[in-house]
């Protein structure tokens, strides 16, 4: 068996701006298994970890790996237990799981034990710019579900042009850009304006004030992101919150990420699947456990220039797997050679 990884910088369509940082090129770095099973690692722009702490810890991963007699499906939780950052662990378990389909001739799904990705609708986002060229953005747009990213001092401005915008179904991220007084106050001015999912009001240390920050609005649903990557994580935000945002680069890939959305489902929240900036050799475990979510937010190739794999295809909100997906996306060699990244 042959273990590699690779570094490639992908450039975006245009510069991608969130309340806490923004980037015009995303660099990731993709494992690669017998030259054809591939994982991707997606960090976060603000969060990390950083590019040198992602590769040093692949590295461990893919000797560990190099270490085991065969691959199989206890693999995954070797993978899973191992102790190296949860965005690491993602790239490396989605290698793992899309050989794993290969070898089996089985729907990388069944390997997991999940149903079938079917009625995947995604938002797209709209990222932070000024307010008069995000209102354009979302009225031109051709996506019905719209993901807009507030959290700095022109909020109130877009929230004034959201009454130009009509038939979309507008959805907020504030990626915890808020105080509570102000996210008080955001939450309602939004219900008044169709708004009914909130992600990430406020930092993650006022999470317990979340359900005081709704006041009368109970069909606004606000979903935890920030702070969200263990099933620990989950245990302490679920009091305060109506859903969460699982990503499999914060919780460590699709074993990790199955246990969190059985628990919260089992306990009535909403699951929301989410994203980085990446490929869809990053998203492919999201839509593989699509059948544990209610909402989906997967727009990450749709930020690039250039997807870097084919197996996964986009028809505007929609999203759906090709029949020839066994084994995983396949990986657009030339691509990959034109971002590979020093």
């Amino acid at each position: 068996m042959r273990f590699d990884s690779v570094k490639v910088s992908l450039p975006l369509k245009k510069k991608f701006m969130v309340s806490k940082g923004g980037a015009e090129i995303k660099t990731n770095i993709l494992t690669i298994m017998n030259n054809r099973y591939s994982g991707e690692a997606s960090g976060s722009v603000y969060y990390g970890p950083s590019i040198e702490i992602l590769e040093a810890d692949i590295a461990h991963g893919l000797d560990i790996l190099r270490g085991e007699d065969s691959i199989t499906q206890g693999t995954l939780e070797l993978i899973t237990l191992s102790d190296i950052h949860p965005t690491a662990k993602s790239a490396l378990t989605g290698m793992v799981l899309n050989y794993l389909s290969g070898e089996t001739e089985k729907y990388p799904w069944e390997i997991v034990g999940l149903g079938s990705p079917v009625g995947i609708r995604s938002s797209w986002t709209v990222g932070i710019e000024k307010p008069a060229d995000m209102i354009k953005a979302i009225r031109e747009s051709d996506y019905p579900i719209i993901k807009i990213k507030m959290g700095t001092d022109d909020d109130a401005e877009i929230l004034d042009g959201l009454d130009s915008v009509g038939g979309k179904q507008i959805r907020v991220d504030a990626n915890g850009g808020w105080s509570c007084a102000k996210a008080e106050e955001m939450i309602y001015y939004l219900s008044k304006k169709g708004v009914t999912l909130i992600e990430q009001p406020t930092d993650i240390a006022f999470l317990e004030e979340w359900r005081h920050l709704k006041g009368r609005c109970e069909h606004v649903e606000l979903f935890v992101d920030e702070g969200l990557g263990s099933l620990d994580d989950y245990e302490n935000a679920a009091p305060h919150v109506d859903g969460i945002n699982i990503k499999m680069e914060k919780c460590g890939g699709i074993v990790a990420g199955t246990e969190i959305a059985r628990r919260a489902r089992k306990e009535h929240k909403k699951v929301m699947l989410g994203c980085m900036v990446e490929s869809s050799i990053g998203i492919a475990q999201s839509v593989y456990m699509s059948s544990l979510a209610d909402y989906f937010d997967l727009d990450g190739p749709l930020l690039l220039q250039d997807d870097i794999a084919n197996g996964i295809r986009y028809d505007k909100e929609s999203i759906a797997v090709d029949r020839e997906i066994i084994g995983g996306p396949t990986l657009k060699r030339e691509l990959i050679e034109k971002f590979l990244s020093s």
